[in-house]
């Protein structure tokens, strides 16, 4: 063979060369294109078979009384036919022929189309084998490479970024994923519960809450399982307006209920009229205060009782009927229908109440107290001696509860004193000097003059409202304590009371009030002296929302935040933050039932439950979802008139929801709803601050457009 010239060896090499590249078109998905007609679907429609000659349709009908006639059977006899047989036998119609007729059919057949994808980078082919083996370098070669200073200049310029990627490692993991660690471990806590709230007990009574609404739910401040209840008759439209023309068919009273008990009262409170709301005090929780229907207030004392109250779970577990000792049927029925009845110890002077029914009530905080001009003073004392109320007649009232001693008189005066603080002997004389004589240290009226508009006042929230219940080892009595004649911080009326006392400047003195229209208010009590009448009045409101299109139902401040106020009325419900001008930072959309009740969560600082008018509760969690409700639970098959949390201890929390039908149920919140999370409280401030910057922004944008229009 001869040798190869250099030109058939290039034109191997170039040979080889392009088998190994090989040319790569890059892939082009199809693209859809419309449908362009070119008569072939004509042709299909020719071809295709169609019915032109009209079918014949035949009605075979009978007549309906020959159906179902009776049929007989009879025996036949075999000499009457030939050969005892009887046969049908077949034969050919002449009248009838079936001729093949030639037609022509088209069938136009198609695959089905489907979608298919590939994504393949082909490459020439080839096996490919590698052995290599690490570098030995020799003693001599390693400390050539040590010394260098190519090695020396590496190592000085990698030396930071190593020591902060140690520091890293050291400080936290590099590799922890954040993302993942946004959701709470629910394992932790038992995993999703089916039942947020769970049925605890339900409590009732045929006597005192049948065909009534429950109006207000108190929990005791100190003694575990007792809780309080008032109710009002279910009044009409005309009767809500004229509130005189009702009669009181069955006696108000407010229901003592107990745990350990839950078919008989323990305690009940005598009520002259339908009472709306009413608080323990929180210095001392054996005395109560309320509201009537009429717009006046009332006290009582059950200092007699408490123990009653405290003893109410031995009662019920040392409660054991044998044939020894079962009681007799009068025994029972006075047991079980009659428990104590307290009848109260002072009531306001008519003259100088409330003209409509009293509608929400507070105590004052024991850290500071008001005098007419509505300055506040500190309170030595520490005890609760004022009260707050509002009505729908236009006005807020503060109460003071002067001392419980008062100072020595003449005979002459004692004797006139004596008669006229009579009282029957089983009624505590705690307040005696305040029955029907008791009137309001400030009057805060919040008709607009200027317009003529009255707006009627329903729910109040003071800013200075957070006070701790004292226990029961601590609470000091209203009814034990020793005033002096002139040195009583109880004297509330007297200025020589307060000549010693020193003004306090931080207590904020501003509130909310919702009203019968939907609105909100922005006011304080602080009072000024007419210049025509020299008389101290209020200031005029400065700021009015329109938010709501019902009443409001609802105005509770958040137990985390002293500025949040949350708002529950028609429809809807806001969220308003002290102080921010603008608005509420959050308000909800429309709901498909009517919103009637609700509550802040005391341990979660996002959470917040709403009743509605058809028995479901909603549960808010502004952390998770703030367009709609976390949760949905129904309660009761009737309206959701009150709502009340409480917290028997760190692994035990309650709701007491009441209805329209007089049946207050107690639930029990599970531990996901109870439990916050981690930096809940951080992460809800936030959120509520960056509501307040996007409020200011709009409104921001908002003037601009203005002025743009205006401009032109």
């Amino acid at each position: 063979q001869p040798p190869e010239t250099a030109e058939e060896k290039d034109e191997e090499k170039e040979k080889e060369n392009r088998e190994e590249t090989l040319e790569v078109h890059p892939y082009k998905p199809p693209v859809h294109k419309p449908w362009v007609s070119f008569g072939s679907e004509k042709e299909v429609e020719e071809e295709s078979v169609k019915d032109t000659v009209t079918k014949i349709k035949y009605m075979i009908s009978r007549v309906r009384r020959k159906f179902g006639a009776p049929i007989t059977f009879t025996d036949k006899n075999a000499s009457h036919v030939k050969d005892s047989y009887v046969e049908c036998t077949s034969y050919q119609d002449k009248a009838f022929s079936i001729k093949m007729l030639e037609k022509d059919v088209g069938i136009q057949m198609v695959p089905k189309v489907r979608e298919a994808s590939t994504q393949t980078k082909w490459t020439y082919p080839k096996n490919a084998a590698t052995q290599y083996f690490p570098r030995q370098l020799s003693n001599e070669e390693k400390e050539e490479s040590l010394s260098s200073e190519k090695l020396k200049e590496f190592l000085t310029s990698v030396h930071l970024r190593m020591e902060i990627a140690l520091q890293q490692n050291e400080i936290m993991n590099a590799f922890f994923d954040d993302w993942k660690a946004l959701a709470e471990d629910e394992s932790s806590s038992g995993g999703k519960p089916d039942v947020y709230l769970k049925a605890y007990q339900s409590f009732t009574d045929l006597r005192y809450l049948k065909d009534r609404t429950i109006s207000c739910v108190c929990w005791h401040p100190t003694i575990y399982g007792i809780i309080a209840v008032s109710a009002r008759q279910q009044l009409s439209y005309e009767e809500q307006v004229n509130p005189s023309d009702k009669s009181l068919l069955q006696q108000s009273v407010i229901l003592f209920w107990s745990f350990f008990d839950p078919i008989h009262p323990q305690l009940m409170l005598e009520c002259p009229e339908d009472i709306y709301c009413f608080q323990f005090s929180p210095s001392d929780p054996n005395i109560i205060a309320g509201g009537f229907i009429n717009g006046q207030v009332v006290l009582w004392d059950i200092s007699q009782h408490e123990e009653k109250l405290q003893n109410a779970k031995t009662v019920a577990d040392g409660i054991k009927i044998t044939a020894v000792n079962m009681p007799s049927l009068m025994q029972v029925q006075k047991s079980s229908t009659e428990p104590p009845l307290v009848r109260y110890c002072a009531v306001s002077s008519i003259q100088y109440s409330h003209k409509k029914p009293v509608t929400d009530i507070y105590w004052l905080p024991d850290y500071f107290q008001d005098n007419q001009m509505g300055a506040t003073f500190e309170n030595r004392a520490e005890i609760c001696v004022q009260l707050v109320t509002c009505s729908p007649d236009c006005s807020v009232l503060f109460w003071d509860i002067p001392a419980t001693k008062l100072p020595e008189q003449p005979s002459s005066e004692k004797v006139k004193e004596e008669e006229v603080f009579y009282m029957p002997p089983d009624v505590p004389d705690t307040f005696k000097h305040l029955d029907l004589c008791w009137k309001p240290l400030i009057k805060i009226n919040l008709c607009e003059s200027d317009t003529n508009t009255e707006s009627g006042p329903i729910r109040i929230s003071l800013r200075e409202l957070h006070y701790n219940y004292k226990t029961s080892e601590k609470v000091q009595s209203l009814n034990t304590l020793e005033v002096p004649t002139k040195e009583s911080p109880y004297t509330g009326t007297s200025t020589s009371s307060r000549k010693n006392l020193k003004v306090l400047d931080n207590i904020s003195i501003n509130f909310f009030v919702g009203n019968e229209d939907g609105e909100i208010i922005y006011s304080d009590w602080k009072m000024e002296i007419d210049s025509d009448s020299a008389k101290s009045v209020s200031q005029k409101h400065a700021q009015k929302y329109t938010i709501h299109t019902e009443t409001i139902n609802t105005l509770q401040r958040s137990l985390f935040f002293k500025d949040i106020v949350l708002s529950v009325g028609g429809r809807n419900f806001a969220i308003w933050k002290e102080e921010v001008t603008n608005g509420p930072i959050l308000q909800s959309s429309c709901s498909a039932g009517r919103y009637t009740a609700g509550q802040w969560s005391l341990t979660r600082p996002g959470v917040f439950f709403i009743g509605r008018d058809d028995g479901n509760i909603e549960i808010w969690d502004l952390l998770k979802k703030t367009h709609e409700p976390s949760h949905f639970q129904n309660i009761s098959e009737s309206r959701i008139t009150f709502i009340s949390p409480w917290t028997a201890s760190p692994k035990q929390h309650f709701l007491a929801v009441s209805d329209d039908l007089g049946v207050l149920h107690v639930l029990e919140i599970c531990q996901t709803l109870s439990h916050p999370s981690r930096n809940e409280h951080a992460n809800v401030l936030d959120y509520f601050e960056r509501e307040v910057k996007y409020l200011k922004y709009c409104e921001q944008e908002f003037q601009e457009y203005q002025e743009f229009q205006a401009k032109k």
